[in-house]
């Protein structure tokens, strides 16, 4: 059986990948031979020949990938900071994008000794179990209102309390409801949120058109319908002090942090741009008593 080398039938991957116009090539492609060879990416130089059957289940894997099936749900696994987590169908897939709120949500627990966290809009689990993994000693915990997703967080929990990290407490509830969560409502040092927040119409990847859940993703007309929940949720579950990250789309960078600047209870209001430049994350805090 002729083996040939790995680093052509890459070369073809990427070849491939950038006709069917996926944003990056080599490194799908590099990642895809990874997770085939059960190997990290950095460690593909160390298998320099493959045989046939590798070849061939690459090449079925970059079809698909060409087709613009998400490279997540060809691998099975996404990452936020420094955990990993399952997706697939029905959940959606979280962006390398997100960690930077990870950062900012740690940064505002630094020094908070035993810290409350409420993660709204769960979805996979990604900030939850990220911030969990960041604060061992942190009670976290975490909503969501669709079912499937539900799932995929219940799996990623279970992992992630499994390799050791402190278990989150994962609840099926609707932000939109006023009653959610009104057993924390004062006592909590961090909220996080990424909601469904593309204004409805707005064109979008086929990786995230046709594989991610439409709820979401979309926010209504503006974008804003969840985000407005967010908003009020946090401004009553915070204790003086506290923090809240919300996560918004690229054109909201004047009306999210203006959506938080209309709550008397918030302050130090700020915008986040992503590793583009592009307006990514608002925060807040929650004001102390006079």
């Amino acid at each position: 059986m002729t083996r040939q080398p790995l680093r052509l039938a890459i070369l073809e991957a990427e070849r491939t990948l950038t006709a069917a116009g996926v944003g990056s090539p080599r490194t799908d492609a590099e990642l895809l031979a990874a997770h085939l060879l059960g190997v990290e990416r950095t460690k593909l130089m160390m298998v320099p020949l493959v045989g046939p059957p590798v070849v061939q289940a690459l090449q079925d894997l970059v079809r698909r990938r060409a087709a613009r099936v998400p490279l997540q749900h060809l691998t099975g696994r996404a990452f936020l900071g420094a955990v990993d987590l399952e997706v697939g169908p029905g959940v959606f897939v979280p962006r390398p994008e997100t960690e930077l709120l990870v950062e900012w949500g740690a940064d505002v627990l630094d020094g908070v000794e035993q810290p409350t966290i409420v993660d709204l809009c769960t979805g996979s689990g990604a900030l939850a179990l990220a911030l969990a993994h960041a604060r061992p000693d942190a009670a976290v915990h975490a909503v969501e209102k669709d079912p499937t997703a539900l799932s995929w967080a219940r799996r990623n929990a279970e992992q992630r309390s499994g390799a050791g990290d402190t278990p989150i407490a994962l609840y099926s509830g609707d932000v939109t409801d006023p009653m959610l969560f009104m057993e924390l409502e004062g006592l909590v040092d961090l909220v996080v949120c990424n909601p469904p927040y593309v204004p409805d119409g707005t064109p979008v990847p086929p990786e995230v058109r046709n594989h991610d859940p439409h709820e979401a993703v979309f926010g209504g007309r503006d974008g804003l319908d969840v985000v407005r929940h967010v908003v009020a949720c946090a401004a009553r579950l915070l204790k003086p002090g506290g923090g809240v990250a919300i996560e918004h789309d690229d054109t909201h960078g004047g009306s999210v942090p203006a959506l938080l600047r209309a709550r008397r209870v918030l302050t130090d209001v700020r915008e986040h741009p992503d590793l583009a430049g592009r307006p990514r994350f608002a925060t807040a805090r929650r004001t102390h008593p006079e």
